[in-house]
């Protein structure tokens, strides 16, 4: 039976280093790579650890290989994706820390280590240690949303514990309340404005009116947060009059 587990977990890892290279372009460009990400989080979710820094290395050298990609391709990637199961499992399953990992381990720690990679192993100038962490920060939170949102809804609909069964790694039961999903709502429009910001600071074009979107995505989302938790907690008093 084990056997017969560890089989499932290459097949579905290899599908996710296919799936990965395959999206990878989506988005990109030198430092940002959001659906690399995505994946991460995603595998990290559904296998583990060690198997989603398999999947991230294997992704990294064939895009090297293949695509030229410099090797960003594997400090972008490898951290983020082994954090990413670490944080995921020492929460007990929560998601939101799944991002988290993916954020710190890229955002943060892959991005000051491409520092000296790039610069003395691929030999570009003009770089500092913190050259890459406003575009690799940017990728996370790109990347880390959409994973957040599709395995919530796979946790939503009992399809995410269910293939954890099936894969035979930690299940882990959705115990995100109202409250839970009101701030995560509310945290996306944080994501939002820290999104609009890095991006019009890397390519330049800051404006009254970008300052204004990004603020505008932000009080958005927020706002959207409330509401639902106020319509949330009303019908959870109407089910609970019903029922009286």
């Amino acid at each position: 039976m084990k056997h017969k587990s560890n089989i499932l977990n290459l097949a579905v890892m290899a599908f996710m280093v296919a799936l990965g290279v395959v999206i990878s372009p989506i988005l990109r460009f030198e430092g940002m790579c959001p659906m690399a990400h995505f994946i991460n989080i995603t595998c990290s979710v559904l296998l583990g650890p060690w198997y989603s820094l398999a999947c991230a290395t294997a992704i990294g050298i064939i895009r090297m290989t293949v695509m030229g990609i410099p090797p960003l391709a594997l400090t972008g990637a490898v951290f983020g994706a082994f954090l990413s199961g670490v944080f995921y499992r020492l929460s007990k399953g929560k998601i939101i820390f799944a991002v988290l990992g993916e954020i710190i381990g890229t955002g943060i720690i892959g991005a000051i280590v491409s520092y000296p990679v790039m610069t003395f192993i691929w030999g570009k100038t003009g770089l500092t240690w913190l050259f890459y962490v406003p575009s690799f920060i940017c990728g996370t939170l790109i990347g880390g949303s959409i994973a957040f949102v599709f395995l919530k809804k796979l946790a939503s609909a009992g399809l995410l514990k269910k293939f954890q069964n099936m894969l035979n790694t930690k299940a882990y039961d959705d115990n995100s309340g109202i409250l839970g999903n009101a701030l995560s709502i509310c945290a996306f429009g944080v994501i939002a404005y820290l999104v609009i910001s890095i991006l019009t600071s890397i390519f330049d074009i800051g404006s009254t009116l970008w300052t204004i979107i990004a603020f505008s995505s932000m009080g958005a989302f927020i706002l959207a947060g409330m509401v639902y938790y106020i319509v949330k907690i009303l019908q959870s008093k109407n089910v609970k009059a019903d029922v009286q």
